[in-house]
């Protein structure tokens, strides 16, 4: 073997090898399919404006995993990859290039300006790509879908035809979040943040006593222009007599009415709030209530209208300072605040998001119903469970779902609209009007929210509703059957609501099924100290980095052991470094065993007869089942975390250890080595299958790869030959914890003795413990041996004679050490007895204390226990 591990060589060259092999696709492990066993598991289509952060790898590395483990065991394994066109960040990317060169997109025309969006889309789209790639995973790349392909588009049309026939998508003139760049956004398009604002005190002249005013605090001074009512709540005393009457808006003398109304919080101001029901939610529903006018003050580019008088024209938060100043120069302004409230930000460009009256398109929230129902009856199941609970309290309040977007890039939404006033929707382009057979229609400008989309991804992509667009393709309608339901979901808990949900109550609606029996919500990547990772804070760890730095297979190895169900990592380059001591470890093991043989057989569980190899082979065996359980049940970390204790603290610690005492067992061990890189391979794939070669005298150029090799499996275990290298290695253990009592850790010493508190015979062993505790002979007894350094451990204690040994030196040691445990202990029993310091002292303190007591106790035994042994 070389002196070092090459990983970048390495998973370039196998990863190529292994996709051009065609490995990766559903009949890649064609040689090894079991009738009857399918697997199906659909990636989260990033988007194509994106590159890999550590999310995504994480997301990808677990899917991985289990791909990786279902086709090894027998699976037909489809991993469908593919891209989200992501409407609002595409178009956006594409407006900015466009813009640097002086161009808008008015100006090019919604044609032009969509040829320019397909091009950067293929320029761009391949880089995630890449990056995946990079990180070792094994989708079907040959049948990677684009949310916009042919097919996905005829899907889409189908899916909205169905749902508008059923009167589940309706339209209508509704309040939607808005953003005055991007348009309508649906709720989780908007990111809620804490906003350090003004609370302004506005003053509103009686209209019958004009030197009498109620005063108003808002936010939003620029929409006073749209109130319509002032409201106070009728159970408050100090404005009861002023319901009914009226008062002047400022500035443009405009006259509207003093409602009452339970909605308003006596506390929040004043106790009088201002109504403008056309940009404001709460506001909205009071308009409804008491049928006040609704007057929409700007418009969709966020530029104040003739309701405005002479600030007409001023895009609404540039002029909010001028409106201010305005009012104080003419005496409305009673005072102005310091004020931290939350605004809402459009997700994709970080503009301030403003509640707004508009015509769009919506899915209404029955169609959740039957999704819901399903969930609950147990036909999907959340790991880890607690995430039904978000799931069932955000489904059960859903609103109806805005999903029309006022951008050019995405799917045009296919309704259309004649010169005779009929409405219909169609999955093909209409010739003529089907009721008046006209020809003078047009189609509605709007495209579909993403997510409407990428919500059919779970069948969309296995050919549903594809039409012709099939011919020629990879896919066909028959993968609908045989992948549908999807296996299972892995994506971060982060988009249940954006992505999970939908494809559950889309899926549902479409096919009478859910999509998918098992949704595995992974939590967040942070860095080391908890703290998510952001540009501002400086701490984005990029994946791609790492894998330079270190390699594909640590950064997966590293981002799986530390993914506990339902808690956040914590990632560090020190975690990646004991990942790395982790491969140097195996790499390391490789090389003993190949110095004792030029190559070792393919495993023969019959063919291992020494004791340590049957021990080996025992402990590989638990090591198999408890690996395959853990990620039956996705527990991916212990499934890596059982793999690393097989093969670092059994197998490399002391199976080789132990194989120094007996060179006839090594071909054994290096048979069992090998069978384990395919335990290791769904998590390492490279380093794997790398050694799996050297240790078999091959390469992968002329050999199969073990990615599509039978995955481990485990028989009949003998818990004798287990509990009887137990034994020895307990043995061992304590010998040497005598021997460091007195100083002889690293010597090799004369005798020690062994008395058993069990009935099992390791007379036979005595080599492997004379070889490893560094003694010229060991012996059992059935004594206690005088004058002699003891060790008592649960099955046995050990003695190593003093004789010839000094221990002067290491009796004033110990003795040194007695004393000043004994004087912390009784400091600290002194501060605990004290009532006062109880009383006062924080409980963490305390915790503290107590935790410190009881470690000093602990030590403070086994020092007066070594000087009972020596003394």
């Amino acid at each position: 073997m070389a002196e070092f591990y090459d990983a970048k060589i390495v998973e370039e060259k196998f990863y190529k090898i292994c996709e051009d092999r065609g490995y990766f696709e559903i009949d890649g492990n064609k040689n090894i399919q079991e009738d009857g066993k399918t697997f199906c598991i659909m990636m989260p289509p990033p988007n194509v404006t994106g590159v890999l952060h550590i999310g995504h790898a994480l997301t990808f590395t677990l899917q991985d995993i289990i791909t990786r483990y279902k086709r090894m065991d027998g699976y037909k394994t489809l991993w469908q990859p593919g891209l989200d066109h992501a409407g609002i960040a595409t178009q956006n990317v594409v407006e900015k290039q466009l813009l640097a060169q002086g161009i808008t997109k008015e100006e090019l025309g919604r044609d032009e300006f969509l040829k320019k969006t397909w091009e950067w889309k293929e320029k761009s789209g391949g880089t995630i790509v890449y990056q995946m790639r990079r990180l070792g995973i094994t989708p079907a790349w040959s049948r990677e879908r684009f949310t916009m392909d042919e097919g996905l588009k005829n899907s889409v049309k189908k899916a909205f035809v169905n749902l508008y026939n059923k009167g589940l998508i309706i339209r209508g003139n509704y309040m939607v979040n808005w953003c005055t760049h991007d348009g309508a956004l649906s709720d989780v398009e908007v990111e809620h943040k804490a906003n350090k604002g003004k609370l302004y005190h506005l003053k509103y002249p009686l209209a019958d006593e004009k030197s009498k005013f109620v005063i108003v605090a808002t936010t939003r001074p620029e929409t006073y222009f749209g109130d319509t009512a002032v409201m106070v709540n009728p159970d408050d005393n100090r404005y009861k007599e002023l319901i009914g009457k009226e008062v002047i808006l400022p500035l443009i003398n405009r006259k509207i009415k003093i409602i009452a109304d339970s909605h308003v919080d006596s506390e929040f101001g004043t106790g009088v709030v201002k109504v403008t029901p056309a940009h404001d939610v709460n506001d909205y529903e009071v308009g409804k209530r008491h049928n006040l006018e609704f007057i929409t003050i700007f418009d969709e580019k966020g530029i104040l209208n003739e309701y405005c008088a002479e600030f007409e024209g001023l895009e609404r938060l540039e002029a909010r300072d001028k409106i201010v100043q305005k009012l104080q120069d003419e005496g409305f302004v009673e005072k102005i605040e310091d004020y931290e409230n939350q605004v809402g930000y459009c997700y994709r460009c970080k503009n301030v998001v403003e509640p707004y009256i508009s015509k769009q398109w919506f899915v209404k929230s029955q169609i959740a119903d039957e999704a819901i129902k399903s969930v609950n009856e147990g036909k999907a199941k959340f790991y880890p469970s607690h995430w039904i609970n978000s799931f069932n309290a955000w489904m059960r309040e859903l609103k109806d779902w805005c999903i029309s977007r006022q951008l050019w890039w995405g799917h045009q939404i296919p309704v259309f609209y004649c010169d005779c006033g009929h409405e219909w929707a169609d999955e093909n382009e209409p010739l003529q009007c089907p009721k008046c057979n006209g020809v003078k229609f047009t189609q509605d400008p709007d495209v579909l929210d993403t997510w409407f989309s990428s919500g059919l991804w779970p069948f969309s992509t296995l050919g549903w509703g594809n039409g012709n667009a099939l011919k020629g393709q990879k896919w066909n309608e028959g993968d609908l059957s045989e992948f549908y339901p999807n296996t299972m979901l892995i994506t971060g808990f982060d988009i249940l609501f954006f992505w999970v949900a939908r494809m559950m109550f889309q899926s549902n609606n479409a096919l009478g099924e859910l999509p998918f029996k098992d949704i595995y919500l992974h939590a967040l990547v942070k860095d080391k100290d908890g703290k998510k990772m952001s540009k501002s804070s400086g701490n984005i760890i990029d994946p791609l980095n790492m894998i330079d730095e270190f390699s594909a297979d640590i950064l997966r190895f590293t981002l799986t052991i530390l993914c506990v169900q339902g808690r956040d990592i914590r990632m560090s380059n020190e975690q990646m470094v004991l990942s790395r001591n982790f491969t140097n470890k195996l790499y390391n093991a490789s090389k003993f065993l190949l110095m004792n043989a030029d190559k070792f057989s393919d495993f023969d569980e019959n063919a291992i007869s020494t004791k340590l190899g049957k021990y080996m082979l025992n402990r590989f065996k638990i090591a198999v089942n408890e690996t395959r359980k853990a990620l039956d049940s996705y527990r991916f970390n212990d499934a890596a975390d059982r793999v690393y204790k097989f093969l670092w603290d059994e197998f490399c610690d002391w199976g080789i250890e132990l194989s120094k005492a007996d060179k006839s067992a090594i071909s054994e061990l290096g048979m069992i080595f090998k069978e384990s890189m395919k335990l290791l391979s769904p998590f390492m794939p490279f380093i794997s299958e790398y050694l799996y070669h050297e240790l078999s005298g091959s390469n992968l150029e002329n050999s199969q790869s073990i990615m599509i090799s039978k995955y481990p499996k485990s028989s009949q275990i003998d818990n004798n030959i287990i509990a009887e290298f137990e034994l020895i290695i307990e043995a061992i253990i304590s010998i040497r914890r005598a021997k460091a009592t007195i100083d002889q850790g690293n010597a090799k010493i004369a005798k020690a003795f062994i008395k058993l508190n069990s009935n099992l015979d390791i007379s036979s062993y005595l080599s492997f413990i004379k070889l490893l505790a560094k003694c010229q002979d060991v012996e059992i007894t059935e004594d206690i041996i005088s004058n002699s350094a003891r060790d008592v451990s649960e099955n046995l204690e050990s003695f190593v004679p003093l004789a010839g040994v000094d221990t002067t030196a290491i009796i004033a040691r110990l003795n040194s050490q007695k004393t000043k445990l004994e004087k912390e202990i009784a400091k600290l029993e002194n501060m605990l007895n004290n009532e006062k310091f109880i009383a006062n002292a924080p409980q963490n303190v305390l915790e503290t204390n107590r935790q410190g007591l009881a470690a000093a106790k602990d030590k403070l035994a086994k020092v007066v226990n070594e000087l009972g042994n020596l003394t």
